[in-house]
């Protein structure tokens, strides 16, 4: 299936890892030259030749900075917004596991994850939605967390966060119709990752890390841990073209594992 993602211009923060590298391959794969943003030059770099590597001829473009401050999301998006000349694609990955017991979290716990996961993806979004509107419309996709809708004890502030994100994915995919962007969701199970893979690690450390994901996997519906490629597929498909009347979706990538829809 022709996605109809040549020549679109992407840009994939917490695209050096995971999730965001996933996506990153599979947009460039697909034609659409794609800019990435971490905050370590050196994953970067890796993960601009694994990139290439799938996706050869392709156009990557590696930007170091923190979107968990305002001036760090702010040159991002001038950086790539300059590189690319506009925007038609915004995925916002960047994330890290926080969890723990609500009230024992402080103040800078919250506001750190909220920076990061809440007010990272709004100011992106603020700074490329300009860009989408001069090229006729684009596609946001917040990548959040199955938590967001189903918490559970020790969840936060991470629960919280994702929650934020989902309600902000919902509102900007109804302020933002008329414009012709499309703004959704995708909410992450147990996807591999480095963080899941400390997660595996710790609960499992004396096996090895295939097997530790086997046994996580045995508490999930589908049986399996899933890969960070199906998410990337899921990702670039709701970017696409043939996403053309979705919007405002919150869709699970999580093995069954949620009871909620």
């Amino acid at each position: 299936m022709d996605l109809g993602l040549a020549g679109k211009r992407a840009l994939v923060t917490g695209g050096s890892r995971g999730i965001g590298l996933a996506t990153a391959t599979r947009l460039a794969q697909e034609g659409a030259r794609v800019a990435i943003v971490a905050r370590r030059p050196d994953a970067l770099e890796e993960a601009r030749l694994a990139i290439l590597a799938a996706a050869p001829g392709g156009e990557v473009l590696t930007i170091a900075g923190d979107v968990a401050t305002a001036e760090g999301t702010q040159a991002a998006a001038g950086q790539a917004l300059a590189a690319l000349g506009g925007l038609d694609i915004l995925v916002n990955n960047a994330g890290r596991a926080a969890s723990g017991p609500a009230l024992a979290q402080d103040d800078d716990a919250w506001l750190s994850d909220l920076e990061l996961k809440f007010f990272g993806a709004l100011r992106m979004a603020r700074l490329c939605v300009p860009a989408m509107r001069e090229a006729g419309g684009g596609r946001i996709v917040n990548v959040t967390a199955i938590q967001g809708k189903q918490p559970g004890p020790g969840s936060s502030p991470t629960a919280v966060s994702r929650a934020a994100g989902i309600a902000l994915t919902k509102i900007l995919s109804k302020e933002l119709a008329a414009d012709r962007i499309l703004v959704n969701t995708v909410c992450i199970g147990l996807i591999k990752s480095e963080q899941i893979e400390r997660a595996a690690r710790a609960r499992f450390p004396d096996v090895p890390l295939d097997q530790a994901y086997a046994r996580m996997g045995e508490t999930l519906p589908l049986g399996r841990v899933g890969e960070s490629a199906e998410a990337g597929d899921v990702i670039a498909f709701l970017c696409s073209a043939r996403a053309s009347y979705i919007s405002g979706v919150a869709l699970n990538i999580d093995g069954g594992m949620a009871s909620v829809v």
